[in-house]
């Protein structure tokens, strides 16, 4: 009984203490304050990947042609104005430290501009579970792969962690990184949408993915020099982001092994603009 009680103890006072170190500037903003909503929205997004192509397999594949269109259109949209606005507060401001800089909590301009966009990049986390709502409406079951869902239901919560903690900082570099590998992905799914007239231009799929594999090896190169430098960034959620992206590195790599390596690139099904879309 009393290790029971000396864990509750130790829970309850990691709380307190996660608690008093929250950014108070972004505990206001949606989806902040609370892990509980995201929570929900994951529970019923996998509810979706489970459910969802049971209800369909009752019905025809629904034709989002101009929807898809205008979703990938969009998160383009977004993910540019994500990148450019990384790069500026960071890149493009004389005081940040772009190798290692510790969060700054500060109401200063420019710390909030960046906590603002890191908020962004959490919210276009949670927008990205339509990807896989499309894929079931579709009825492509094949594209809800492990590292599909993987990615979409874990990407979010790491990223609530960070606006809720550590908007700011050494964060910027993965993120911004990843905002440009979408801003070019989904411009790729967006003019595959236009059928086959457009398809026979995006002969650069495998150089995407080949892209997507850089952007980890990347990711774990900058968090390796924010940890050699030790600016005052928090350890804890630089190995985490370590571990995320190789994590994601070993999937992906296995999947590019086996569809660029050992099977070869399916030209029917890419001349018909069949695609995996297991977006990174």
């Amino acid at each position: 009984m009393e290790t029971v009680n000396s864990v509750v103890t130790k829970v309850q006072d990691f709380a307190t203490w996660a608690d008093s170190v929250k950014d108070p500037r972004t505990q206001e903003w949606p989806l902040v304050a609370s892990p509980f909503p995201l929570l929900a929205l994951v529970a019923l997004y996998l509810f979706v990947v489970w459910y969802g192509p049971k209800v369909m397999s009752g019905y025809r594949p629904l034709n989002l042609k101009y929807l898809m269109i205008l979703y990938n259109a969009g998160l383009v949209a977004l993910s540019a104005y994500m990148c450019v606005e990384f790069f500026m507060v960071s890149f493009m401001n004389p005081k940040f430290n772009v190798y290692c800089e510790p969060v700054d909590y500060s109401d200063d301009p420019m710390a909030v501009r960046l906590a603002a966009v890191a908020w962004w990049f959490y919210i276009s986390k949670i927008l990205e579970f339509l990807d896989t709502v499309i894929f079931v409406l579709r009825k492509k079951d094949e594209q809800i792969s492990f590292l599909h869902v993987y990615h979409h239901t874990t990407m979010p919560c790491l990223w609530w962690i960070g606006v809720h903690w550590i908007p700011g900082g050494a964060s910027f570099f993965g993120a911004m990184v990843n905002s440009f590998i979408h801003a070019v992905m989904y411009t790729y799914y967006a003019l595959s949408g236009f059928g086959p007239s457009v398809r026979q231009y995006l002969w650069w799929k495998k150089y995407l993915t080949s892209l997507q594999l850089v952007q980890f090896v990347v990711a774990m190169s900058q968090c390796v020099l924010v940890l050699c430098l030790d600016c005052g960034f928090p350890r804890p959620f630089v190995w985490a982001l370590m571990a995320y992206a190789f994590s994601h590195l070993l999937l992906f790599g296995n999947f590019f092994h086996k569809t660029y390596i050992v099977n070869g690139v399916d030209k029917k099904s890419q001349q018909r603009g069949r695609v995996e879309e297991t977006h990174t």
